[in-house]
Formats: C-alpha cells, sequence, structure tokens
C-alpha cells in the first residue's frame, strides 16, 4: 500500500489493491487520478479494443510500433498516471478486427487463438507497467462473445452431478467455451513469457448469461481436455440484493456476490490442473448498484443510501477474504442521459460532480 496526500483528502489516501474501478482517465479535459487516489483505489480497470488498434493486419504484429497499430492516447494517459501514482492498471483486451474472424462481428472471436496472442504481446510491449490483463470481458453474454447462440436456455449443474452436459447445453455452447480457453490459454503463454510478473485473469463470467457461468466454467477447456492457464478468475457478481455469504442462491445457475463462497469452490474444482490454477482467487472486476432512476443497463434500482450500504458491505466481505483479489466498481461517474431519456445512475459521483453517499463508503472501505 502506498500513502498519498491528495486535494481531496487533507490526511491522506492508501491506495489498496482491494479496491478497483472503471472509469474515464478524464472528464472534460481534467484528470480523474487524483479523484481515484482520493479513493483509495490501487487498481484502474480499463479496456482495449483489438478491433479499433488494428484495422489492418499488422505486418509484425507483436511489435507495437508497426504502423497497423493506432493505440488509445487515453490508455497512454492512464497508464502513465496511474504509474506516477503507484497504482496498478487492469487490462481487458476484446473485440476481434475483422480480418482475423474472417470479416465478422467484433464480437466474434479470431479463428487462431495466436492472433489473440500476439495483439496481447505487442499491448504487453507497448504498457510494459501494466501487471494484470483480462482476457475479454463476459463472455458467457452472446452480445459480448458470439459462438453461442442467443438466448439459450441456462442450467445448472449441482457438485458431484453426471460429467454429461445437462439438457439445454448446447454443442454451440460447448464450442464457445472451447474457444475462449484456447484464447486463455494462449494469452497466457505469451504475456508469461513477456515477464513472468504479468498477471491473466480468466473466465471472466458475470451473473448470468446465454451460457450460465457454472455451466461455462465447467466446460471451458483446452482440446486435450485440461483447463487453460491463468493466475485469476475473474468474476462480475452483480445483484438485487444486499451482499451477504450466508443467504442461499437467488437463482439456480446464477452467481451473485452472495454466491461467491459456492461459485469459487466450483471454479477451482474445474479449472484446477497439476501445477497450474491450484488456489485460484477471485477477481471481481464489476459490481454496482444504480440509483435513483430506472437504468438502461439493469432491471432494478436502488436509493443512494442502499447503494452505499450494498458497497460497503461487498467490499467488507473481500477486504476479509484472502479468496477475493479485489473488488472492483462499476463505474466513477453516472452516465449522462442519451437522447432518448435513457439512463444509468451506477457511479459514484452523479450527473451534477456531487458525491454520493457510496462515495464515502468506497473511501472510507
Amino acid at each position: 500500500m502506498l500513502m498519498l496526500g491528495t486535494g481531496g483528502a487533507a490526511d491522506g489516501a492508501t491506495l489498496s489493491r482491494k479496491k478497483a474501478i472503471w472509469g474515464p482517465a478524464a472528464t472534460n479535459g481534467i484528470s480523474n487520478f487524483p479523484i481515484y487516489a482520493d479513493l483509495g483505489v490501487g487498481i484502474y480497470q480499463t479496456a482495449v479494443s483489438w478491433r479499433d488498434v488494428a484495422l489492418t493486419r499488422p505486418a509484425d504484429p507483436t511489435s507495437p510500433d508497426d504502423p497497423a497499430y493506432a493505440w488509445p492516447p487515453e490508455v497512454d494517459q492512464a497508464v502513465r498516471e496511474a504509474a506516477n501514482l503507484g497504482m496498478q492498471v487492469s487490462l481487458t483486451l476484446i473485440r476481434t478486427p475483422a480480418w482475423a474472424n474472417r470479416g465478422k462481428e467484433g464480437k466474434v472471436p479470431p479463428s487462431r487463438p495466436e492472433d489473440y496472442a500476439d495483439f496481447a504481446e505487442a499491448a504487453a510491449r507497448r504498457w510494459p507497467s501494466v501487471r494484470l490483463w483480462m482476457v475479454w470481458g463476459e463472455p458467457i453474454r452472446s452480445v459480448n462473445f458470439r459462438v453461442h447462440p442467443t438466448g439459450s436456455p441456462n442450467f445448472y449443474v449441482k457438485p458431484g452431478a453426471s460429467p454429461s452436459a445437462p439438457p439445454g447445453f448446447t454443442l454451440a455452447q460447448a464450442a464457445a467455451d472451447r474457444k475462449y480457453a484456447q484464447l486463455v490459454d494462449a494469452a497466457y503463454g505469451r504475456l508469461k513469457q513477456r515477464n513472468r510478473r504479468n498477471l491473466i485473469i480468466g473466465g471472466n463470467t458475470t451473473t448470468s448469461g446465454d451460457v450460465d457461468p457454472f455451466n461455462w466454467v465447467r466446460y471451458m477447456k483446452l482440446p486435450g481436455g485440461r483447463p487453460p492457464r491463468m493466475d485469476l478468475f475473474g468474476h462480475n457478481p452483480f445483484t438485487s440484493r444486499k451482499p451477504d455469504l450466508k443467504k442461499d442462491q437467488i437463482l439456480r445457475g446464477t452467481a451473485d456476490f452472495s454466491d461467491l463462497d459456492v461459485y469459487l469452490p466450483w471454479v477451482r474444482r474445474h479449472l484446477s490442473r497439476r501445477g497450474r490454477n491450484r488456489g485460484l482467487k477471485l477477481f471481481i472486476s464489476e459490481f454496482t448498484a444504480p440509483t435513483d432512476v430506472e437504468s438502461f443497463e439493469f432491471p432494478f434500482h436502488v436509493t443512494r443510501k442502499v447503494q452505499a450500504d450494498w458497497l460497503t458491505a461487498g467490499l467488507k466481505i473481500v477486504r476479509k477474504s484472502r479468496w477475493i483479489y479485489s473488488f472492483g466498481w462499476y463505474r466513477l461517474r453516472d452516465f449522462a442521459p442519451a437522447p432518448d431519456g435513457a439512463e444509468s445512475r451506477t457511479g459514484l459521483i452523479d450527473g451534477k460532480g456531487r458525491r454520493k453517499p457510496a462515495y464515502r463508503a468506497f473511501r472510507r472501505g
């Protein structure tokens, strides 16, 4: 941990690896990093779109200096400012260029996992101070990772159940698992070769999806049947109830915050392999509770007081746990209303720049 004095905290703030956040590097041209330091954020999270960075196939895909690459300056800024403050950075590598998936949409994975690994290596060479690398985000949702069909039913496989796929779990869904596993393993090999201190975050499930998180974990295997290599298992445990590990599952096949003590043993059971992946920890990349108005992202909203209460409860669990690496909040600021009026007020700061009670809760946590 690092003690910092910031303009927003006369007594300084302690940066903690247990606290992560998604949010822009700057708002209206003004850096947000003094705010992140005031909050005690130890990990700043952002994403890099492979599709936007590499519109054409690079001649030397592992070199960040290949002219085909157009790296986002906002990520350069974020990595630089985070390093100056002693924060870690987590980069999520998403979206496939058309040249890498036979002209399909960005949500369709690359035909060759090696192409993704090449890009990961180039990114690691571009930003050598980055140590946390996330392979895709929420691939169990077909809107993000389109191998499995949209709208497929979810099924929960109980521990000790038959190894055969349950009814409704299709071959296409299993193919998505295998494709994703290859991306994770390929990225792992390349990023570790670049720097052994790099940590690769795989899985990256969420509470529910077109494939439920339990089945995703169970069938996330390489062609030979082994699990892919990874250092941390990412999960976004969104929920419509206060985090409490004493609670039972709210719905079969889901894994919200209160289910983490059930979900992690399942993850370890199915993703451990000899010499690797044993004792996997959870990396909570995203958690939030929208406030005030109906959210276009979530089917519920709460009061600002409840948002702070849920955040406090979640951070308390994470602080006490040795098996949770970090707690990520989504996002710093509320989204501005869209032209059609749609809103999502998930931030710690509202649209008028006022700090919500959750801001103080996060800072105290």
